[in-house]
């Protein structure tokens, strides 16, 4: 009979110790010892003044269990058969000296003999416990049918929380096969006693909740239909059996089976033997696969919990500094196409700006120039001119350079700017400074040939201006009976000889102005070609250099971002590897964890609620 769950815990076993969880392997082996022990172990539990004790006494019909002496409850109470009544208080003894810290000892149990009339005081902690020992308990042995058929009753001290049942559970010797939970008539079932029941029902497949006391409450069967209606709701998978320890107490001095069958308890016994006989079956099976859930839950956590710990590591690790390599990638071809689109850029600025601010400060000078001729003779003022002029084309070269020096500068500084995210100065060491030959390198200004009025030349035109005029006013004095020359016609002619001599003296006047001016005119534009070709110049060879430049820093940066992306692939490479092949390991444990579970759910037949194995997104 017990081949195939034997099987299945052996298995469960095993995954324990593949696992390395010694701990759980150590309570497989419990609960295996447990279940192949003929007697069925009854744990009955519950919050205080519920009538625990005399239930068991009740079940029994012998007062086995100290009630109402008014001593608390301190350590449990073992009820077994024996041929003749006993009692004794057992306790582990604790470990023996020198045994290595850390490794399972095997638990001594150790136990005093009390008098029948000391039990009282043997529950409540007062006799037969030894200072230093670990738990104990008072174990009564009792000849009476039910004890002797293989049922062991254990009654906990009363617990109105899980952390109570949890150190009753601790305190007896073994695991309970049935727990009884006892809550009286008076009330109903309360929210920690349902919470216990929740507690309890994970771990004990078998538990009956026995609601005490009918005879005190005349409603009790109202109470009963709330609690089952409360266990329902709940999800308690609990049979509720309603009994009267006292009926069944007075039912068995009188030996009266209508008032006996009235308290109940033959329902209660009944449950009680049928877990009796199907231990080895039914109630093992049901056992086998509460241990399996239990175990594969404790053994899968951890390998979820690694599951979810590895995606996260997958963003945040080497997949991740691999993502960062190649945006540090891209984000350089970027960089390389915008600081090159930069320099193009500015440096056609900068010759566009160069050549219109020359532009306008030669126009300033030639309109300077026209000024200063529309009214200065060239023959005198020529030498201050020309040391004007010349000085001034030098500061016009001068500022257009300095402009020329502050742009570069300012492109550098420009396209550097690109480069700010690599977190260092990539400024190229260079500095660009005025020429001291500015003024030797300007064309040479060729004093213009200018025509001069010579003596000669004012004679022979007043000679022309006089002819004319002398002549004509003589012939009109010849018509007054006066002579052709006479004093008369010579003035007039002396006149009209000094107009000819001033009117073709400012002719020659404007005409060295225009020559003037129009030499100018050719220097000051021999001076801008020349400027602006030398300018042109000076910035293509400072868009060189800055190419020059920022192409070698480029290309170092990119050998760089390229080394680290390759490492940063490699890494992210074998850290996929090595996470592929343990998630490969995790769910193949996982797999196997959750045949475990399936092979033990069909020892019973039913269809029991999924195991979540895989990791929750």
């Amino acid at each position: 009979m017990a081949g195939i769950w034997l099987d299945v815990l052996d298995e469960i076993a095993r995954t324990c110790a593949a696992h390395g969880r010694g701990d759980l392997l150590q309570t497989v082996r419990q609960k295996r010892a447990q279940l192949l022990d003929p007697t069925l172990r009854v744990l009955v539990i519950g919050e205080p003044n519920q009538g625990k004790s005399q239930l068991i006494n009740a079940i029994i019909n012998a007062p086995a269990c100290p009630v109402g002496d008014g001593r608390t409850t301190v350590l449990p109470t073992v009820v077994r058969h024996a041929e003749a009544p006993t009692a004794a208080v057992a306790q582990t003894a604790p470990p023996a000296p020198g045994h290595p810290t850390g490794t399972a000892a095997v638990a001594t149990v150790e136990r005093t003999p009390v008098a029948l009339n000391q039990v009282a005081a043997g529950v409540a902690g007062l006799v037969g416990r030894r200072p230093g020992g670990g738990p104990a308990y008072v174990e009564i042995g009792l000849p009476r049918a039910l004890l002797g058929s293989g049922v062991v009753l254990v009654d906990t001290p009363g617990t109105d929380d899980v952390a109570g049942f949890g150190a009753a559970a601790v305190a007896a010797p073994a695991r309970a096969d049935t727990v009884l939970l006892v809550s009286d008539s008076t009330r109903e079932l309360s929210v920690a006693e349902l919470n216990m029941l929740l507690h309890i029902t994970r771990s004990h497949p078998n538990v009956v909740v026995v609601q005490s006391k009918t005879d005190l409450v005349a409603d009790w069967r109202t109470v009963a239909e709330r609690n089952r209606q409360h266990l329902a709701e709940a999800g308690v998978p609990a049979t509720l059996i309603p009994v009267s320890a006292a009926l069944r107490l007075r039912a068995a001095a009188a030996d009266d089976r209508g008032l006996n069958a009235e308290s109940g308890f033959p329902a209660l016994i009944a449950r009680l033997q049928r877990d009796l006989a199907g231990k080895a079956d039914h109630l093992a099976r049901a056992a086998v696969q509460t241990v399996a859930r239990t175990v594969v839950e404790q053994l899968a956590a951890p390998l979820r919990a690694e599951l979810a710990t590895q995606e996260a590591e997958e963003q945040s690790g080497p997949i991740s500094r691999l993502h960062a390599a190649q945006r540090e990638v891209d984000e350089l071809r970027r960089c390389s196409t915008r600081w090159q689109n930069t320099l193009t850029d500015e440096i056609t600025d900068l010759l566009a700006d160069l050549e219109y601010d020359l532009r306008d400060r030669t126009r300033q000078i030639l309109r300077a120039v026209d000024e200063a001729f529309d009214t200065a003779d060239p023959l005198v003022a020529w030498d201050t001119f020309e040391e004007w002029l010349e000085r001034s084309l030098v500061e016009a070269a001068e500022a257009n350079h300095e402009w020329l020096i502050q742009r570069c500068d300012w492109i550098a500084r420009r396209v550097a700017a690109n480069f700010d995210r690599y977190g260092y100065d990539v400024l190229p060491p260079w500095s660009m400074t005025m020429p001291d030959d500015i003024g030797e390198r300007l064309p040479e200004l060729q004093r213009p040939t200018i025509d001069r009025f010579t003596t000669g030349q004012k004679l022979f035109t007043g000679m022309k201006g006089s002819y004319g005029g002398m002549l004509m006013f003589g012939l009109a004095t010849t018509l007054a009976g006066m002579p052709m020359i006479n004093p008369v016609s010579v003035g007039i002619g002396a006149l009209f000889g000094g107009k000819s001599i001033r009117d073709e003296s400012k002719q020659l006047l404007r005409r060295r102005q225009a020559t003037v001016k129009t030499a100018i005119q050719r220097h000051v534009d021999d001076f801008f070609v020349r400027i602006i070709r030398d300018c042109r110049d000076a910035a293509r060879q400072v868009q060189r250099m800055l190419r020059d430049h920022f192409t070698g820093l480029t290309e170092e940066l990119q050998e760089a971002i390229v080394q680290s992306f390759r490492s940063a692939k490699q890494e992210a490479d074998t850290d996929a590897s090595l996470r592929e092949q343990r998630q490969r390991e995790i769910r193949l444990k996982m797999t196997r964890l959750a045949a475990v579970y399936e092979q033990a759910q069909q020892l019973t037949g039913a269809q029991s609620a999924p195991l979540l194995l895989e990791p929750q997104a």
